[in-house]
């Protein structure tokens, strides 16, 4: 079975694509039900229909090619709640020879392009929607070129015609065109920190400018700068320069901000005059790009380091908290509910105000690891209430929260994840605002399409709906729940639960979830092994042309017998398991010690090699395990050691920075960071994968190293050399020019298109910085299993992975 090739057409990766038919047998599969689902993965020949999507009057899933219909009757029956529903009028042609894209057996994904957003709240009446109904009927001929112009749909029809043609009205309600509508323009929001010196500040003001350019005009923007003192800056206010200012230690409340603004919070998308636009601050603070390109111009160039005298051994008094309050405060005032980011520019840690996590006396040292553990961190619980009470702010009004933290010191990261992860924001960071991590990812994270538009997008909502023989537990990732309680909600919560539909403010083509079942069937309830079940998922969302659009995906799967292991087994993702275990792994260490989840990574282990291993009791050298189940182990190896659940030597902002990444990359980029790659170039031959392993350190070869995070080219100590003495200047050296400038290249390929951009370094054998390539490798060689060995070692007491794996095969082969 191709994992890959089933994701590719999904957008899903289940860890097990068999499920065991009763709750018993799902209970002994000790690797939970996981769904790693990236919604708006981009998919071969997805439909883009231009009309409301059919839903059952039952559960509300959507029509799609599962469902039974009859077509004498004009009756579908729903594959998920088994409810008969009438097809709406403009149904009325449909055949068996003409079917619209939902009823495909190609489309598993079909994708609606809506008028207004559709209601994720159940419709009890189940009655249907009237403005689809509305649509005229278009007689069987095709579809017109505006549903995809890469497909053949002979035979077919479309409920609905005359779309491709722009804007369209569909009773007075104006359908969104390739333009989008400006009620849907996304909001930006400058937080900059002027706690820098001159030289840090003009870069920051440089790159903010050109990024006005990479914005659609209509895009509305503003800025606040802050130090001591919080400055609102007025944008609309042409005479002279305005801001109005607030005091930096005090915490002020998302209200009041609003009042010493001068601005009301709106209901989403409503109609409001000039001067009441004026007062909800979209003529004042927040202006469109096209508008007020001159006037934040100016404001960026006019901006100073902090004026504030910094005394002799303390740090600077910065409000960051404070600066975000008032930020949070203006965009719910002016764009409620309209998808928008905060973007926080910050040099260093919060000194005074909300959200402080240091005092300004430099004898008093940044909270570690260690203060966390023995909670000894003075201010760390009352920061995280802080931005946990923001994050409720910018949950509701689908704004984001985006921290770029260029500093080589902390500056609150960690108590600032929650806001930034439940959110659904980016975090970068890096060294200082000239860096090239900062102002690389920063263009990309305004990257556009091939048809101009922006690749992110805003204001998402992800419902699940499923077969009854199932429940969902809930979700990790980048999003927040939307408290939608019924049935299909499990009572055993994983992450985010208690729900069945979740919020996701902003989110791209690569934004994963991990999502959890649990299964219900009682074992007296058998059903026959080979009986489909089915999943579907709904996501809504603002499309980067102002769209408001629907994807919907319905899978199935299988319900194997549990007493038949191997039916079970051949159904086993190990690169999706790895990856959703990590995710949950993550997770517990919000509650629990780092010894205990490590604790329950290997009691685990050992029931999956026991269940599903081939094995003699009490031998262990007769173990084997099949090949979809032969690198989960390597996978575990490698996660025990990962920075996600090892902390030593990273500082709890870098540990945040970590885990945030890990719970929102899909399960290929959660691999490269549980367990990286490695390449090695040399003179034999083409680059070959080698053993992530210090064995595979030599003098004659180049190493390629990804670890998602930073990227490592490792010359070895005779590479080296022979680079140092110019050899590659020599033409009569050609062969050893390229062979130094490969890895070089193919370094630049891998990081082209990750947000964040990963770190970059080149280094030699026995150098300080192959510090990055050795905390990595499987120490097979230390210096006391080798200490007068020419070979390269690693000073470590850890176990390798060949220990590691021996103590797995004699534990899991006991009686």
């Amino acid at each position: 079975m191709d994992f890959n090739e089933l994701e590719s057409s999904e957008g899903l990766r289940f860890a097990w694509n068999a499920w065991p038919s009763s709750r018993i047998e799902a209970a002994r599969m000790v690797i939970p039900f996981g769904i790693m689902c990236t919604p708006l993965m981009p998919l071969a020949d997805v439909p883009l229909l231009p009309y409301d999507p059919v839903r059952c009057k039952g559960c509300r899933a959507v029509l799609n090619p599962y469902s039974g219909v009859d077509y004498q009757a004009k009756i579908w029956i729903c594959p998920f709640c088994h409810q008969r529903n009438y097809f709406p009028a403009n149904y009325a042609e449909i055949s068996d020879s003409n079917l619209p894209a939902e009823l495909f057996s190609t489309y598993s994904t079909v994708e609606y392009v809506l008028p207004q957003p559709f209601p994720i709240s159940s419709n009890a009446s189940g009655s249907f929607s009237s403005r689809a109904a509305s649509y005229p009927p278009q007689a069987a001929g095709g579809y017109s070129s505006g549903v995809n112009p890469n497909v053949n749909y002979s035979g077919s029809y479309s409920p609905r015609s005359g779309y491709g043609q722009g804007n369209v009205s569909v009773g007075g309600i104006p359908y969104p065109g390739d333009a989008g509508s400006s009620s849907n323009a996304p909001g930006f929001l400058f937080v900059v920190d002027t706690c820098v010196d001159s030289e840090d500040l003009l870069a920051l003001k440089n790159v903010l400018t050109q990024l006005l350019g990479l914005m659609p005009d209509n895009a509305r923007v503003g800025l606040i700068s802050f130090g001591t003192m919080v400055h609102v800056h007025e944008l609309g206010y042409l005479e002279c320069s305005k801001s109005i200012v607030f005091p930096g230690d005090r915490e002020l409340s998302i209200q009041r901000v609003q009042e010493l603004l001068g601005i009301h919070a709106q209901q989403p998308r409503q109609v409001v005059s000039q001067s009441a636009t004026r007062q909800g601050g979209l003529g004042r603070f927040l202006l469109p790009v096209s508008e007020c390109e001159f006037s934040l111009t100016t404001a960026l160039e006019e901006l100073q380091p902090n004026s504030f005298i910094v005394e002799s051994g303390h740090r600077p008094r910065r409000a960051t908290g404070a600066a975000l309050a008032v930020a949070v405060g203006l965009m719910e005032g002016s764009l409620s509910n309209v998808g928008s980011r905060i973007m926080l520019f910050v040099s260093g840690p919060a000194t005074i105000g909300p959200g402080m996590i240091v005092e300004t006396d430099l004898g008093k040292s940044i909270r570690t690891h260690q203060d966390l553990m023995n909670e000894s961190a003075t201010y760390y619980k009352k920061a995280c209430k802080f931005y946990s009470q923001l994050a409720q702010h910018l949950v509701s009004n689908a704004h984001a929260l985006d921290i770029f933290a260029c500093s080589l010191d902390q500056v609150g990261t960690a108590e600032a994840k929650s806001a930034v992860e439940s959110s659904g924001g980016l975090m970068v960071l890096a060294e200082t605002f000239d860096s090239e991590i900062f102002k690389k990812s920063l263009q990309k994270l305004f990257s556009r399409d091939e048809e101009g538009h922006l690749k992110m997008c805003f204001n998402a909502t992800l419902e699940v709906i499923t077969t009854k023989e199932m429940k969902i537990s809930g979700a990790i990732g980048p999003c927040s729940s939307l408290k939608k309680k019924s049935a299909l909600v499990s009572e055993s919560e994983v992450g985010i639960g208690g729900t069945s539909a979740w919020k996701l403010c902003t989110l791209n083509n690569k934004t994963c979830l991990a999502l959890f079942f649990e299964i219900v069937n009682q074992h007296s309830k058998s059903i026959t092994p080979g009986v489909a079940f089915f999943i579907q998922f709904i996501t809504q969302y603002q499309h980067g042309s102002g769209q408001v659009r629907l994807r919907v995906t319905t899978t199935a799967r299988r319900w194997a017998d549990g007493g038949q292991t191997q039916d079970i087994a051949a159904g086993f993702d190990q690169e999706a398991a790895a990856a959703v275990v990590a995710r949950l792994a993550v997770h517990k260490t919000e509650n629990e010690e780092i010894f205990d989840i490590i604790r329950w990574l290997d009691r685990n282990l050992i029931r999956v090699a026991s269940k599903f291993g081939d094995y003699a009791k009490e031998d262990p050298d007769s173990f084997r395990l099949s090949s979809n189940f032969s690198l989960y182990p390597q996978f575990m190896f490698h996660l025990r050691r990962s920075q996600f659940l090892q902390v030593f030597n990273n500082t709890p902002d870098e540990t945040a920075y970590f885990r945030l990444m890990l719970n929102r990359e899909g399960v290929v980029g959660s691999l490269v960071m549980i367990q990286p790659t490695l390449f090695s170039y040399s003179f034999e031959g083409p680059p070959t994968p080698v053993l992530l392993d210090v064995s595979s350190i030599a003098a004659d070869r180049i190493l390629l190293f990804d670890s998602y995070f930073y990227v490592v080219v490792h010359y070895g100590s005779t590479i080296a050399q022979w680079r140092k003495l110019g050899y590659h200047n020599d033409p009569s050296y050609e062969n050893f020019k390229k062979l130094l400038e490969a890895p070089v290249a193919d370094a630049e390929a891998l990081i082209v298109d990750r947000v964040p951009v990963p770190k970059f370094i080149e280094c030699d054998q026995h150098g300080s910085q192959a510090r990055f390539l050795l905390a990595k490798l499987n120490p097979s060689v230390t210096h006391n299993s080798n200490p007068y060995g020419n070979s390269e070692v690693i000073f470590t007491d850890d176990v390798n992975l060949q220990v590691f794996l021996e103590h797995l095969q004699r534990l899991a082969v006991q009686s």
